[in-house]
């Protein structure tokens, strides 16, 4: 499994970048814009996801598991569903 998916990977960039040798330079800048966005957004994503992971298993907020709830559904005024 591990074997096709580097496979399928490779084909995928080796696609790719044929195709991009085949566009003109205007479109090929929009591309580049476009998988600049999408490799920020990855990397923020991961970002994210580690710093909730790292705050999850550090204990930090281990205190709020304690706290006494100060308020309940009964004193919601509306109630989205």
């Amino acid at each position: 499994n591990y074997q096709s998916k580097i496979m399928t990977r490779e084909v995928l960039i080796n696609r790719t970048i044929s195709n991009l040798q085949k566009l003109p330079e205007e479109k090929l800048k929009e591309v580049s814009d476009y998988t600049d966005k999408l490799v920020s957004k990855t990397e923020d994503k991961l970002i994210v996801e580690g710093i909730q992971k790292l705050a999850s298993v550090s204990g930090s907020f281990d205190f709020l598991k304690d706290e006494e709830e100060l308020y309940s559904v009964n004193d919601l005024k509306e109630r989205y569903r």
